[in-house]
């Protein structure tokens, strides 16, 4: 079986299990408590920070709690490292992290990836990336029932791409999207696209909290072209601009006419932690519900 192994363990978060586990739970409690209950309770898509836990735990926590996860989750993610494909999918075998394997949906990702679709069945983008890796132990902790996962790494900012893209993983998601009528799940998505990403980096704290609204407001529109536009034009760092943007066009195809629905959750910097304002990198949650 092919295995991604961890590369931050003992760096972005504990490689303890049981330390790992335990942040997790604080940060997903302490979330609960700083949240009211979210509109729904089974996202169709994430937006999920990917710092140290240290520093971006408590939005990934507050993102997360009490949330009901599908039982297949699509996880974007920049490219940070400039290796593989530019729509990389790790395409079978498992995740491992200290809390224990996540399995691949390998029929899934080959759907992606041997259709007529941009996207590439490549493991050497997902090697040395961190961005996927530091979300999924708050996954399995969120859904401790089996799930899997397919692995996608965005290399690419550009709009065309990037539409068609969303076009292609809507074409592959629609029948998988909801269950079959009359099961026990009823109109709960049996899908989500969970997209890891930090917000502005290294300015200070006015204006990283200045050039995430921008963003945000954007994907809180579920506007993924003005995304694009806002993050080029206003020079806006957010390295996970590019998977979103593919997330929301995929969403857009899947739910037609009517928008899905975004919120956002808590928006913070790493100066809260640091106590450094003036290079700071931003760190937000976004929740998407089916319209």
């Amino acid at each position: 079986m092919r295995l991604r192994q961890p590369v931050v363990a003992g760096r972005f978060y504990p490689e303890a299990p049981e330390d790992l586990r335990q942040e997790i739970r604080h940060f997903l409690d302490e979330g609960a408590r700083a949240l009211p209950a979210p509109t729904s309770d089974t996202p169709v898509g994430l937006m999920l920070p990917h710092a140290g836990h240290v520093y971006c735990g408590r939005v990934i926590g507050a993102t997360l709690a009490r949330l009901r996860l599908p039982s297949t989750l699509i996880l974007l993610c920049p490219n940070h490292t400039g290796l593989g494909h530019p729509l990389s999918v790790w395409p079978d075998g498992a995740w491992i992290t200290p809390l224990g394997p996540t399995l691949v949906d390998a029929g899934l990702t080959a759907a992606l990836c041997n259709g007529p679709t941009l996207f590439e069945a490549d493991t050497h983008a997902h090697l040395r990336e961190h961005a996927l890796e530091v979300i999924l132990p708050f996954l399995q902790e969120q859904r401790p029932e089996p799930f899997r996962i397919v692995p996608i790494c965005v290399g690419t900012r550009q709009r065309d791409l990037l539409h068609q893209a969303g076009r292609d993983l809507a074409g592959v998601l629609r029948d998988r999207l909801l269950p079959a009528s009359g099961t026990p799940d009823g109109d709960a998505p049996q899908v989500a696209l969970i997209v890891s990403s930090d917000m502005n980096h290294y300015e200070d704290e006015h204006r990283t909290r200045q050039k995430d609204d921008m963003a945000l407001r954007h994907a809180l529109a579920c506007d993924p072209d003005g995304l694009l536009r806002v993050t080029a034009r206003e020079s806006i760092s957010m390295c996970g601009a590019a998977p979103l943007a593919l997330a929301l066009y995929a969403l857009q195809h899947l739910t037609g006419k009517t928008p899905p629905r975004v919120e956002q959750t808590l928006h913070d910097t790493s100066g809260s932690v640091s106590g450094e304002t003036d290079h700071v990198v931003g760190y937000a949650g976004l929740r998407i519900f089916l319209p």
